[in-house]
């Protein structure tokens, strides 16, 4: 089983690796004066093709990463939310015998004043 951890990264590495296939990809095609309207369009036609193919993929990518970290997110919540509860039972735990404490050192300090 892959941990969120490992998740997240394989996505992000994703992302950026689609991320430099649309740089790759460069600025839309000019139209070449030489050719004809059509042969032009067909150009640029298939430009548009695969930047959108790229970004669909992107955006693809980017749903399943924020849904990944949503989900580790969610995860920190519930943890912080139990670390929460075991101080508060620590610290009812701890106060009594804390109470305890101190009143036999203050009579102690008392009886070491009276002599």
């Amino acid at each position: 089983m892959i941990g969120s951890g490992e998740i997240i990264y394989e996505l992000r590495v994703k992302i950026q690796q689609i991320q430099f296939d649309l740089n790759q990809l460069g600025a839309p095609i000019s139209d070449m004066p030489e050719l004809i309207v059509s042969a032009n369009l067909l150009r640029s036609n298939e430009y548009l093709s695969k930047t959108n193919e790229k970004k669909t993929e992107l955006l693809s990518y980017y749903l399943q990463y924020t849904d990944a970290l949503e989900e580790l997110l969610s995860s920190v919540f519930d943890i912080q939310h139990d670390l929460k509860e075991i101080l508060k039972e620590q610290s009812t735990l701890i106060s009594p015998s804390v109470k305890k404490q101190s009143k036999k050192i203050s009579k102690t300090k008392s009886k070491t004043i009276k002599k």
